[in-house]
């Protein structure tokens, strides 16, 4: 993870087990993953700031030689957030979500998915902290779905990662919550589908993200060109919270 282009590295993630993927909508997995590697690291945020999240395929491979995604593996990206008490101890299936970004098909000529996005991006994908929400700590839920294999109910998979994060400032918005699991539904449109076929638009699960739309579907070509600047990225994940005043590299 990413603060304002200072690298997190996995310092505050609650690093999965493996990259096997969740295909039950309707287990507490759905929230935070199979038993993830707990973590005392809580990175600092505020309201306002633009959070990276970083997923690759293998843990610890930050290379951008490899896709981020592969293997077709095309679908949306949702983040989501929920206030805890302490985010070092929360149960993600106990805790209450709201969604703060998204991205599903943002071009249908050709049909373009947030995962090609990924890839092309080194697997970092930008989001902002809404400006008015509470002070407090909070997960973040960074997830991918598959839906290579979804047309068929229990094909989509799953791939998800929580961070946990301190935010600060003064704000007073706690928007509405959605529960992991409860959120989707196996027959959801946009979890059971068929992407092997043209497609016009694509509904993204979940409810609306808070203070912020959804990209548009696009009917030109989705422009392939990183926005993250992938010259300048690491090969090393560091494993410590940054101190303050830490210079970034960049943004995506």
């Amino acid at each position: 993870m990413w603060v304002n282009g200072v690298d997190q590295g996995s310092s505050c993630v609650r690093l999965p087990l493996s990259n096997s993927p969740v295909t039950s909508v309707s287990t507490p997995d759905i929230a935070c993953n199979v038993n993830p590697t707990p973590s005392k690291g809580v990175c600092q945020v505020m309201p306002g700031d633009e959070v990276t999240v970083e997923m690759h395929q293998q843990p610890n491979d930050r290379s951008c030689a490899n896709e981020a995604i592969g293997g077709n593996h095309y679908g949306p990206i949702n983040i989501y957030m929920a206030k805890v008490e302490d985010a070092t101890t929360a149960v993600g299936s106990s805790a209450g979500w709201f969604k703060v970004a998204e991205m599903g098909l943002p071009s249908s000529n050709p049909d373009y998915w947030a995962t090609e996005v990924l890839n092309d991006n080194c697997g970092h994908f930008t989001f902002k902290v809404p400006a008015d929400i509470a002070p407090g700590n909070y997960l973040i839920r960074a997830e991918v779905i598959a839906l290579h294999v979804a047309s068929q109910v229990g094909g989509a998979q799953f791939y998800m990662s929580c961070f946990q994060v301190n935010v600060g400032g003064s704000g007073s918005a706690n928007p509405p919550t959605v529960s992991f699991p409860g959120a989707y539904n196996a027959q959801d449109p946009g979890i059971l589908i068929n992407i092997y076929q043209p497609l016009s638009t694509y509904t993204i699960p979940g409810p609306a993200p808070f203070a912020t739309t959804s990209p548009t579907v696009a009917k030109t070509p989705y422009p392939t060109t990183a926005t993250w600047n992938t010259a300048l990225q690491p090969k090393t994940v560091p494993t410590t919270v940054p101190t303050p005043g830490t210079q970034g590299i960049g943004k995506a």
